[in-house]
């Protein structure tokens, strides 16, 4: 009844002339109802406790469940309460994220639905919309909410063979003369102790044979550090699997950088250019190689929520983002085109001492230039997989 205050007034109007004691006790009556049911309601709803949980980090083919409850801590209760909560449609595993309730004094209710997570993204899930009222309909209803949270799903991590990659580097290591770091794998013999030796460096075996304090040398050498520059510039891709086009060089970026970081044990890093929905705006990520979990999950969160654009000039950024990598480090480059100007930029890489490596996402056999010219050249597409991922 939106129009209650208006319809008492010209009550209470009509009370005053006829000067009749019902019609003032009907009055008091309707006024007393609508304080209460105002105040009822507004500390009802200032009285309730809001909590979403859920897990926020996914890959597709989770399920997650979540678990929303509202807690009503005042003493007076709430005739009726409805939940709807906003959940993306990418998300959406049933239609089961409305509930009416009546939530007593002292009580808390919960909407528990599911979460099917299809397809790499960056969601927002929620916010939760209450809506409350008097329970003679006397107030327009009162609305209050729960902020949205976000919710990343991975990209899909294949195995290189299910992509068609090679699983062994092109580069492992690079030996090198001057012993500025040294890999422990690989003992090359001992030599005896000197001051300032670490304890963990003593070969007790050795030492035991020898009657004297010996100490591991071991092999010099740099590891391989990786550099993975992914194109999302769109117009690098075939207009027909445009999409598909794109997902599935995020998908083989992500493989990559997981096999060379979990399986190899190598440092690695990504540098791409597209649209970051947290600031609406095409922006430059650029992580320097690294071997640590935590670093390849860095990664993956970047993959997950980058988005193709246009116009991004990725063969002039392959220079900047190579300029900080040490000599004879490996860039592989992701890319649905093979263009003349890439072409000559892997050739400056080349030059430069780098290891380049091109993959091309696209279906068949075209442009042949940078085989010709050396460079290693792998193609990706696979229909199955391109199926998972729409």
């Amino acid at each position: 009844m939106k129009r209650f205050a208006p319809f008492l007034i010209v009550l209470f109007i009509i009370a005053a002339i006829l000067q009749i004691d019902f019609f003032f006790a009907v009055v008091y009556l309707f006024f007393g109802v609508y304080i209460l049911s105002r105040v009822w309601v507004s500390r009802s709803l200032a009285h309730l406790r809001l909590d979403r949980r859920f897990v926020d980090r996914a890959f597709p083919g989770d399920t997650v469940p979540v678990e929303v409850t509202v807690a009503n801590s005042a003493w007076l209760p709430l005739p009726w309460l409805e939940l709807q909560e906003s959940v993306p449609i990418a998300l959406v595993a049933a239609a089961n994220q409305h509930k009416v309730v009546t939530l007593r004094s002292r009580a808390s209710t919960s909407l528990t639905y599911e979460l099917s997570c299809r397809k790499r993204g960056y969601y927002r899930v929620g916010p939760l919309i209450l809506r409350t009222g008097d329970l003679l309909g006397i107030l327009p209803q009162r609305h209050s909410q729960l902020p949205a949270q976000h919710m990343i799903v991975y990209p899909q991590v294949l195995p290189l063979h299910e992509l068609g990659l090679p699983t062994h580097a092109p580069q492992p290591a690079i030996r090198c003369t001057t012993p500025l770091f040294e890999d422990p794998a690989r003992i090359m013999g001992v030599r005896d102790y000197t001051r300032g030796d670490s304890p963990r460096r003593i070969h007790w075996t050795a030492t035991a044979s020898a009657g004297r304090l010996l100490v591991k040398q071991f092999e010099p050498s740099v590891a391989r550090e990786t550099l993975v520059c992914l194109d999302l510039d769109v117009d690098n891709y075939g207009r027909r699997q445009r999409y598909t086009a794109t997902e599935l060089a995020i998908v083989a970026t992500a493989s990559i950088l997981n096999h060379i970081i979990t399986i190899e044990g190598l440092p690695a890093g990504l540098a791409t250019h597209g649209l970051d929905p947290l600031v609406g705006n095409d922006i430059d990520f650029s992580l320097p190689p690294r071997a640590e979990r935590a670093h390849l999950m860095n990664t993956l969160e970047i993959l997950a929520r980058v988005q193709p654009t246009s116009n991004s000039t990725f063969h002039s950024l392959l220079r900047q983002y190579s300029a900080s990598l040490p000599f004879g480090a490996t860039v592989v480059v992701v890319t649905g085109g093979e263009t003349p100007s890439l072409v000559e930029t892997m050739m400056y890489l080349q030059q430069r001492g780098f290891t380049p490596m091109l993959i091309l996402i696209q279906p068949g056999v075209a442009e042949r230039g940078a085989e010709i010219l050396g460079i290693h050249v792998s193609r990706v597409w696979q229909t199955e997989g391109l199926e998972r991922l729409a």
